[in-house]
């Protein structure tokens, strides 16, 4: 089979490697579709750690770093229930980077790290249910807050998981989604799938989204960035609640400005139920994952996609291990 081993300064290999067998509790899953997870695929590149105490090494671990994935069981290993030979599957949990990952044609995953999707959709339709689960986790919080329904919710970074963000936060019911993010082309087409509006937060929004001591418009937000001036930027702009969904990095100041009311939630975690989460929601047709990704492309085309990322001109790069170049 064919598996993508990433090297050093932005090289890679493609591998022709033997097709693994699942162990107890294991099942093969064909790759019909895998997507890139920015965050990881860009750091890698850069040799550049992930969060404080976090190395790479090189050449990575074949496959990763692969994990956002979806296809059809190809075998299962004993003591596995629940779970059959042609269902198909997504990866719901990143199992860790120490293990073969998901740019390959087969990949060995953990029958609990796998959750069924609905077959009536491309493998690419369901390939981000491991973001969405991510995502799902933030909301699952919020919803039982109940700070959704009804409400005037902004999304800060409208990336791949800020566009999910605005479709959950449509799901739940909220009146008005507003976006925020520093690229207009992404702006753009978030105000045209997703939000109702989307607004550079570099401009002077003070009419529009009154900043405290004023009183905010916004009522419920979630931030899909993670840096201090994102954060800082929504903490002034949200009336009660804001979930900090992006990595953080850095320190966040709570300023006596936002003591009357303002909520912090922090990440809950990874989860099944968050999981379950998300796919419920594909199958009641209100996510759509296709929304993420703006090109196709076969392994062999990695540095390509990865180039599109880091040039900002896409958002989630579809990767199809079946497709020759």
């Amino acid at each position: 089979m064919k598996v993508l081993q990433v090297g050093a300064e932005g090289a890679f290999t493609l591998l022709d490697s033997p097709t693994p067998q699942p162990g107890p509790g294991q099942v093969l899953m064909r790759v019909d579709a895998v997507t890139t997870c920015p965050q990881w695929d860009l750091h890698l590149r850069h040799n550049e750690p992930m969060f404080v105490g976090h190395r790479f090494h090189y050449p990575y671990t074949p496959g990763q770093p692969g994990h956002e994935a979806s296809g059809v069981i190809a075998a299962v290993g004993e003591g596995v229930t629940g779970l059959a030979v042609g269902e198909r599957v997504s990866a719901w949990r990143d199992q860790g980077h120490d293990r073969p990952g998901c740019y390959a044609q087969f990949a060995i995953l953990d029958a609990e790290n796998v959750i069924r999707v609905p077959s009536h959709l491309p493998a690419e339709a369901t390939a981000p249910v491991e973001l969405a689960m991510c995502v799902g986790a933030t909301f699952l919080v919020l919803k039982e807050m109940d700070v959704l329904a009804g409400r005037r919710v902004g999304i800060t970074g409208l990336g791949p998981a800020g566009l999910i963000a605005a479709q959950m936060a449509r799901a739940e019911g909220a009146a008005e989604v507003f976006g925020f993010d520093l690229s207009p082309q992404r702006r753009a087409y978030a105000a045209a799938n997703v939000a109702d509006a989307a607004f550079d937060p570099q401009e002077d929004l003070s009419d529009r989204f009154p900043a405290r001591p004023a009183a905010p418009k916004l009522e419920t937000a979630i931030d899909c960035v993670g840096a201090r001036a994102s954060v800082a930027f929504t903490m002034d702009r949200t009336l009660d609640t804001l979930a900090l969904f992006g990595v953080q990095r850095e320190e966040y100041l709570f300023a006596p400005r936002h003591y009357h009311r303002l909520r912090l939630c922090g990440y809950p975690g990874h989860s099944r139920a968050a999981a379950e989460y998300a796919v419920g929601l594909l199958e009641q047709g209100l996510l759509d994952l296709n929304l993420l990704i703006t090109h196709h492309l076969p392994l062999e085309r990695y540095a390509e996609g990865i180039d599109l990322l880091e040039r900002q001109e896409a958002i989630k790069i579809c990767f199809h291990p079946w497709h020759d170049g």
